[in-house]
């Protein structure tokens, strides 16, 4: 699918990660990895993160590169809480090296009425592994600024689900178990 929209309120998020079984933990941790700014592939895995190892030891102007300035953005926001203010993170640079580019192109922070609402661009997303991973991020991010969360908007350039994990996919639909696997 191509250019889509999906919109989360406080409640919808709850809903979500409430009452279905996500990977809190290790997402939780791989924020924090993220966000000190850890490049080295083995610390991931040392929390249970394996998915980065296909990058080799090192990740390269990868997600750790850009979520190591949001401590930063984030004390501002709570430090400003201005309205009239746009707070942008962007993440990936054109022509830059990389081993991974971010799926996760920009997340803009913006405040109405004293309540939080983040927008976030999205160049490319697995919609059985990588989306249910960024919106977990981007709640736990939300879940550190010091005002009521209202919504988390994505806007979706391109939404796929990889051929290795259309039987897992159909399973989770219908209810049932379903493991995914690393795409191919």
């Amino acid at each position: 699918m191509l250019n889509q929209k999906i919109e989360l309120n406080s409640f919808d998020l709850l809903e979500i990660f409430e009452s279905h079984p996500v990977a809190r933990k290790k997402l939780k941790d791989e924020l924090s990895l993220f966000m000190k700014g850890e490049r080295n592939t083995k610390a991931y895995r040392e929390i249970g993160v394996s998915w980065w190892d296909y990058c080799g030891p090192i990740l390269v102007n990868s997600y750790p590169t850009y979520f190591e300035k949001l401590p930063k953005l984030i004390d501002q926001i709570n430090r400003e809480k201005r309205p009239s203010k746009n707070y942008v993170l962007f993440l990936g640079e054109n022509a830059a090296e990389t081993n991974q580019q971010p799926c996760l192109s920009l997340i803009q922070f913006q405040i109405e009425k004293g309540r939080l609402l983040i927008s976030a661009y999205q160049r490319s997303s697995d919609a059985s592994l990588g989306l249910p991973s960024d919106i977990y991020h981007l709640y736990l991010i939300a879940k550190q600024i010091d005002l009521p969360l209202k919504n988390i908007t994505l806007f979706l350039a391109n939404v796929h689900i990889y051929q290795n994990n259309l039987e897992a996919t159909k399973n989770l639909l219908s209810g049932a178990k379903a493991e995914f696997q690393l795409n191919t």
